[in-house]
This record gives C-alpha cells, structure tokens and sequence, in this order.
C-alpha cells in the first residue's frame, strides 16, 4: 500500500516538474526546420516520458509557433474613397504630412490598383486572390447566389491574417471591415467571416460600408458596444487610441513577437464627417472650382514625379459641368462640400501620424513594414451632381436639390448632417484620369497611391516605382518579406494559389521590369483588360446613373497603350481594332 502510495505521489511530482520546467524551455520554432505550408503548424508527437525518477527526467522543449527571425511588424493603412488626385504626397492639394514623410523616407508606387469599389478591394487586399474568387464581385449588400458574388469568402482562401497568425504572428484589425455578408451580421452569426473569425486576434470597428463618425455602430470582437460617453467623440481619434494602445501592449509583453495591423479608417467615404477647426483650414482654397483643381494638380503632379513630363488631362465625363457654367448658389454649396472633405483627409492623415509616432515610441520603427495605400478605389462620385446633405437620399434614388442642400449649408459635415460631395469634386479627385469610384474601365476608377515605409529594408528614399501592381500583390509580398510560403493547406482545407505577385522585387530595383502581367477589372459591368501596358474597358454604367447604358454585348469599348498615355487621354480602339480584339479575348 505504502509502496502504490509513493509510486502515485512520484508520478505526479513528475509531472509537476515536466510542466514546470517546460514552460521556461527555448520554442521549438527558434531552431527547428517547421513545415509551415500546412496551417495551423501541427504539434509534434513526443515520445512517452518513461523515467521513474523526476529528478533524472528531462522535459521536452515547449511546443510554440514563432515567426522566423528577423520578420517584420506589418502595419497596412487604407484610406476610402480617395483617389489618385487627392493627396499632396501625390500632387493634391490635401495637405496630408504623414503620407509626405513617410513617401519621402520610402517609396511611391504611382501604377497601384484597386478594384473600384470598397468590399471587393479590401478582400482582394487581405487574401491575395482576386475579388470574384472570394465571392465579392461587388459591396456585400448586393451579393446574389452566383458564385463569384456571393459576398461569403470561400475555406478555400484563407486571409492573410489567419497565414500569420498561425504563423507567430500578433493580428488587429482597426476600422472598417466591409467583408462580411448582411445576412451573417446579427448575434445569431454566422460569424465564419467577422474578422476575430478571419485571422484577426483583435477588432475594434464596423462591419458595414459606412458609419456615422459620430456616433459609429460598433463592434468589438464579435460584441456590439456603445459609443463613448464624450462631447468631442469622432470615430477617427477613438480608432487611433485603440490601436495605439493594442501595439503598445503587444510590444510591452511580447516585443520579439511580430504584429500585423490593418488600420482601415471610414475616412474619406461619406458621410463626410470631420471637426469644424478643420473645414475651416480650407476655406477658400476651392473657390476656383474643379476645372482649375485638375490644372494644378495635375502640374504639381510632374513637379513631384507621379506622372510623367508631358501627360494631359484626359478629358471630363460629358455629365460633368465646367465650372464656369456653374450658378453662384453651385459654386457656393460645392465649394464648401470639397473645403469638408479636404478638412476629414488632412484630419484622417493627421490621426494616423499619431499611430506611426506610437510605433516610433516603442522602438519598432525600423523593422516595421508600412503600406499606407491612399484610396481602396478612385474618388466616390456617388454625391451625384449636387452632392448631398444625406447620402441615404442617393441609396433610395431621391434627388436633393442645390436649394434643399443649401438650406443646410452650416450644419454640412457636422452631426447634424451625413453629407457627400458633387461628383465634379470626385473626377477632379482622380487627376489626371477621367473616372472615378464604381468605373473599373479606366485608371480613374482603380489607380490609387501606394507609399511603403521600412527603414530596414528599403535603401532607397524619396524614390518612385513605376511597375504595374494590384492589392492582390500586398500578401505575396507580405509573406516573402517574413519568410513565409504560401501555405498549401489552412485548417484542414486545400487552398486556392494566391493569384497576386509579390512586388518585393521593387524595393531594390527600380527599373525591373513588372512581375505583375495581366489583370482584369469587373464592377457591376464596367469591365477592363491590362496586359504588357495595354488597357481595354468600357463603362457600362456610370455611378451617377441609376441604369445601365445598354446591353452587356453592346458596350462601347476603348483602347489605351498606358506605356505612352499616362492619363489614358487617347482612345486607340479606332486605329488599332486588332489589339483591341486580342485583349477583350484575352
């Protein structure tokens, strides 16, 4: 009995001790070779622990998934609904002077592509595939049966953020996370496809395409909660504090271990919701209207280097006034719609700089890899051509006249307000191209500044890049600069093949020729082809038009060689019908 009795207490002093003296152990991930091309990584098997005495045992090394060494924190900033004429780290006139230093300690990419339109590029941007293979062929409020539209991410195509996760990385997501289906967001879920389900550790933000700024509905984790209790709550300030203090505490704890952050502001989609000091900051510097905007925009534009020496402004859409034929009462109310949105992109910008100082405070600077991507599609033009004093008049094709918005013209941008702008402000938004947000026949619509920031890894400052590159190209690029393969299988489930190119060739040679080939654009019809420099598109409906043009089989296509025509202003498709059939096969 004695002898059972002492066998029993050694066993557990035993294993006591192995618990005890695993937990202080050197990771396995430190020095093993781990097959990380099946997610999650699995636990190896370990050998029975035989040895009576626990004083001659010897414990195995703690199982845990690290990141390789040396692998950067990776923080992807989004602004909506902001083209490629907009910033002044592009040759806008919104002073944005976090995107200005970080361009002039890094890299611009001035041939970046969206898809046009909010959901599919962020999906697009957070996976590697294309839009339709995750089912996101538009927003998720207009997802059909069909497959390629369905608006419910497929098992198949694991997010980046599970891929690092698994792979030792910390996750947060900030902000908007326009991704999941309408029908799955209610208490009941699904929630497969929230973003703490999706890869994401933490989240703190909205599930929809929009919110108001002040007073957001908002989601923590899978938890709806309520708005702070502060006078002075934006949403924009309230995302930066959380995100701030989420790194924080990650590098506190754990500093060796790696973070990724998607940092998506509402900002600049509508409503346009901004603090009144700085609407007041523009005022006046759009007195001159959009017509002068393109002009010296797009002359700032070869000043800085974004667009070539000699690129003209391709031409205005036919339902865009000139501003000269504008009333007093238009140009009074539209004037004061673009002094609001300059005012939400400099104040969004100005937030995100306390989110980059954050990072400096901690020490992590200079391992710490920055996409700051200035648009998830070309300017929104959905204000139609007065603009609006409530954007949900344009969702329920109600007209506001430039006399009913005027009678609001001081609460414009306020609470009281949930406010868009003309869609003349938009097309000037997108300098030097014709289009805008919805249209993915024409850069105008997918064409948006990239800068990436990452002092250990980019020798090259201040400097332009030039190659043809999409947001499905941003997780290729991810996973090579950590050191990561493209994993196989994710949770049980055989993946699709990332279908982007890691653009991380760039970061050294600026004259490389684009890895990135071929790409299509689809939204809601209007549809394009690039390949080698040549794009064919044709829009079939514009975002001001409640109908489509005509038939699918009847669009009217063009033709750009966007090697010689930076701002797609020359229309080959009558000179040249041969390459102009060879694309639309293709």
């Amino acid at each position: 009995m004695r002898r059972s009795l002492r066998r029993i207490i050694c066993t557990i002093v035993l294993i006591g001790l192995s618990v005890a003296m695993t937990v202080g152990a050197a990771p396995i991930g430190a020095a093993d070779k781990l097959d990380r091309t099946v997610l999650p990584i699995p636990e190896p098997t370990r050998p029975a622990i035989t040895t009576f005495d626990a004083r001659k045992a010897t414990a195995p090394p703690r199982f845990e998934v690290k990141a390789p060494a040396g692998a950067p924190n990776v923080l992807i900033v989004l602004i909506d609904d902001m083209g490629f004429g907009m910033s002044s780290s592009f040759g806008g006139p919104i002073h944005m002077p976090t995107a200005e230093r970080l361009a002039e300690n890094g890299l611009r990419y001035n041939h970046f592509h969206t898809t046009a339109l909010c959901s599919p590029t962020r999906i697009a941007l957070l996976t590697g595939r294309n839009h339709h293979t995750n089912n996101m062929g538009g927003i998720t409020e207009i997802a059909t049966a069909f497959p390629g539209n369905t608006g419910q991410r497929p098992n198949s195509v694991a997010p980046l953020a599970e891929m690092l996760r698994l792979n030792g990385f910390s996750t947060a997501a900030f902000g908007k996370l326009h991704e999941t289906a309408a029908w799955e967001i209610s208490p009941s879920g699904p929630t497969d496809r929230w973003p703490t389900r999706s890869g994401f550790d933490k989240f703190y933000g909205f599930l929809g395409g929009e919110t108001n700024q002040w007073s957001p509905l908002l989601y923590e984790g899978l938890t709806q909660i309520e708005t702070p209790k502060d006078p002075n709550y934006h949403f924009m300030t309230d995302m930066t504090n959380q995100a701030i203090h989420w790194m924080s505490y990650q590098k506190s704890l754990t500093p060796d271990k790696p973070f990724f952050i998607y940092f998506a502001p509402g900002a600049t989609h509508a409503p346009h919701h901004v603090p009144k000091e700085w609407i007041d900051k523009y005022k006046g510097k759009f007195d001159g209207g959009w017509d002068q905007f393109r002009e010296e925009t797009l002359a700032r534009q070869i000043k800085l280097g974004v667009v070539p020496q000699g690129t003209k402004l391709a031409p205005k859409p036919e339902a865009i006034k000139d501003w000269s034929t504008l009333s007093a009462d238009e140009k009074k109310l539209f004037t004061r719609q673009m002094e609001i949105f300059a005012g939400f992109g400099e104040y969004t910008d100005t937030e995100i700089g306390r989110l980059i100082q954050a990072v400096e405070q901690t020490g992590q600077m200079d391992n710490t890899l920055i996409f700051y991507i200035v648009g998830d599609n070309g300017t929104s033009a959905e204000g139609g051509m007065n603009g609006l004093f409530n954007e949900f008049t344009y969702f329920n094709g109600v007209h506001e006249t430039v006399e009913d918005i005027l009678k609001h013209y001081d609460e414009l941008g306020g609470p009281m307000s949930y406010p868009h702008m003309a869609a003349g402000w938009a097309v000037a938004g997108d300098t030097p191209f014709t289009w805008t947000k919805q249209v993915a026949s024409n850069f105008g619509g997918t064409r948006n500044p990239m800068i990436v920031h990452w002092p250990k890894g980019l020798k090259a400052k201040g400097e332009v890049r030039r190659q043809f590159h999409h947001v499905i190209d941003l997780a290729p690029t991810i996973l090579e600069v950590a050191g990561l393969p493209q994993p196989k299988v994710v949770n049980g489930i055989a993946q699709t093949p990332i279908e982007g190119v890691s653009l991380a060739y760039s970061f050294k040679e600026a004259q490389a020729k684009s890895r990135h080939k071929t790409q299509y654009f689809e939204i809601m019809g209007n549809r394009a082809i690039y390949a080698d420099g040549w794009l064919a598109g044709t829009v079939h409906r514009a975002p001001w038009e409640f109908k489509p043009r005509g038939t699918l089989d009847a669009d009217t296509w063009e033709l750009y060689d966007s090697r010689a025509d930076f701002s797609l202003a020359n229309n080959l498709a009558a000179k040249n019908p041969g390459k102009l059939k060879e694309l639309q096969a293709l």
